[in-house]
């Protein structure tokens, strides 16, 4: 099997022009300073280990979840999913009222929120001015606007009024005057009254409005720094945390933002500062938990069996759920997975339940759709697909035109790093399953961001694989998240997808507001996806569940936190004396 291994730059992010937000109100003493909490001689510090960079810290162009976290603690939203309850409760917006035809919705924001930034430098933060209505609107048009590139545009243009007809535009088409104009049926009524119109009275929308794509940002800081608006000592936030540094392949440092009104969130936090190490290899992250240097770790899976046996250790292995699916995805304009049958054949040799126990140390439930159990209108787990037939896949291998695999063309696949395991099941079950010559198959390692870019719908022909690795965790909690904006061929289609009589089910689904019919029409989608003549844009593999280790002087709502968006590091607690305590005193 030919491996390649490739480690790539992050990529730079796309520049749109300035359109300045309606409503805007500059404070009149913009040099107010407050001093950031480093009071103590050793402030109250999460110290962490991450395996991955950040992609990006713009709410309009996040779309994984290494970068939601950050996003979530630099950024206030309409309102937030509380993180002990996963109730949407408020945030910025106070209150709020919908129109009768349930297609404008009124939000009545708080006045007491600042925009603002921090100076690495001086360690010091000032107020630059109120956040308004305003930045919602620049916000959320900018989302829209496909020049961009941010995946969630799309998924903000299937339920807000004109953000489809921007979001479908050509680039080449479009202009400020028209992203920021009136075609965008967002509006503010004053510095704090925000006027949202959809085109349909979508019944998940409230369970959207936390979402990140749908967050104020401060548009002259953009129109002044472009693409380095998010850079430490530019960026300007609005949330419960600061960055202080973010050096590539090294550590990210946060600090908390003392200036935020105390009513703003229902629970507490003391920590001062988060510490963010980044380190690719587990067993270094495993080294570092055992000499007290991190709080948490992920246990590497040929230490599991001897950590869950060990008694050093009782009392700090967690197994944390959570929603995410991972899944392998195929292109489908080029061959072979141009051809369906070829798409079903490579899902049904995949025995889910060995990848679990072989590939992912038992850490994982086989999925064979891809809506999970506890997402509204989800099937009953596994009840719907077909999952591991390797009948049904020699069949259907055959009927494709490629009997034993004679014809079939070399196959890329495109992993993020870390997944390349999953690549080698896959033709490893392709070699005893189909008879494939594993030598067919050539397995690449991405970065995660340059993944991204490598699936992204306009690169074409050679420099796109044929599968690759990626997962989804949602946003909200409704199929429509699943389904409609991972899978619909008018998202950002990464699979190349054509339209089909499934995207008329989707638009049913999301438009009806009678729970029995949707809970019908999304068994019927995922049927259409999964099932014997399945479309199969993807072959669903595992929902994830993972054992950490926990300090115990580290306390969070671990079990309910970032099911929906990023992890809140001010609902976490440290007990700074007992982890000094445990590293000497020092």
């Amino acid at each position: 099997m030919r491996r390649r291994l490739w480690m790539m730059g992050l990529v730079g992010l796309i520049v749109i022009g300035f359109g300045g937000p309606r409503g805007v109100s500059r404070a009149e003493d913009s040099g107010v300073t407050i001093v950031a909490l480093y009071q103590a001689d050793t402030p109250v510090t999460l110290d962490a280990a991450v395996s991955s960079e950040i992609s990006t810290l713009d709410p309009a162009l996040a779309s994984d979840t290494v970068s939601l976290t950050p996003i979530e603690n630099l950024f206030l939203g309409l309102t937030d999913v509380d993180p002990f309850t996963n109730e949407v409760v408020p945030e910025l917006a106070k209150s709020w009222v919908v129109s009768d035809d349930g297609t404008v919705w009124t939000f009545q924001l708080r006045s007491d929120v600042n925009w603002m930034r921090y100076d690495p430098a001086s360690e010091t933060a000032g107020v630059v001015r109120p956040v308004v209505a305003g930045d919602f609107v620049y916000g959320i048009k900018r989302t829209c606007d496909p020049r961009l590139g941010g995946y969630y545009g799309t998924v903000a243009a299937k339920v807000i009024s004109g953000c489809d007809i921007i979001n479908q535009t050509p680039a080449n088409g479009l202009t400020d005057d028209l992203v920021y104009g009136d075609t965008i049926k967002v509006q503010a009524l004053d510095e704090q009254t925000l006027e949202v119109t959809l085109q349909f009275p979508a019944a998940f929308f409230f369970a959207m409005t936390p979402m990140w794509m749908l967050r104020p940002v401060p548009a002259e800081v953009i129109q002044d720094y472009g693409d380095e608006w998010t850079a430490p000592g530019n960026i300007v936030t609005n949330g419960p945390f600061f960055i202080q540094e973010l050096t590539r392949g090294l550590q990210r440092v946060f600090v908390r933002n003392d200036a935020l009104p105390n009513d703003l969130f229902g629970y507490r936090s003391n920590l001062e500062r988060v510490v963010q190490l980044v380190i690719e290899d587990q067993g270094t992250s495993f080294a570092l938990y055992i000499d007290n240097k991190i709080d948490a770790a992920a246990i590497p899976p040929a230490e599991l069996q001897n950590v869950l046996a060990s008694p050093d250790f009782e009392g700090e292995v967690r197994q944390v759920f959570d929603l995410s699916v991972f899944y392998f995805g195929f292109i489908q304009d080029k061959p072979p997975f141009d051809n369906v049958q070829v798409r079903r054949a490579f899902s049904a040799i995949i025995d889910r339940q060995a990848f679990i126990n072989q590939v992912r140390g038992g850490r994982g439930i086989p999925m064979i759709h891809f809506t999970p159990t506890g997402i509204a209108y989800a099937p009953p787990i596994n009840e719907i697909g077909v999952g591991f037939d390797p009948e049904f896949a020699k069949d259907q291998l055959a009927r494709g035109g490629y009997s034993n695999c004679e014809g079939l063309p070399n196959i890329t696949i495109a992993t993020y790093t870390g997944a390349g395991t999953w690549a080698e099941f896959l033709v490893s079950s392709a070699e005893e399953y189909l008879g494939c010559d594993p030598t067919l198959f050539t397995i690449e390692q991405f970065e995660f961001s340059v993944l991204l870019e490598a699936i992204a719908p306009d690169v074409y022909g050679d420099e796109r694989p044929n599968m690759f690795t990626l997962g989804w965790g949602p946003g909200y909690g409704d199929a429509h998240s699943w389904l409609t904006d991972v899978l619909s061929c008018t998202t950002l289609n990464r699979f190349r997808r054509q339209c089909s009589s499934i995207d008329d089910l989707m638009d049913a689904a999301a438009r009806s507001n009678d729970p029995e019919v949707r809970t019908l029409l999304y068994a019927e989608i995922e049927e259409g996806f999964f099932g014997v003549r399945g479309e199969y844009p993807i072959a669903p593999l595992f929902l994830r569940s993972d054992f950490v280790l926990i300090k115990a002087w580290y306390t969070a709502p671990f079990e309910t936190d970032a099911l929906f968006g990023g992890t809140h590091w001010n609902a976490q607690m440290i007990d700074m004396p007992a982890k000094l305590a445990a590293r000497g005193g020092g």
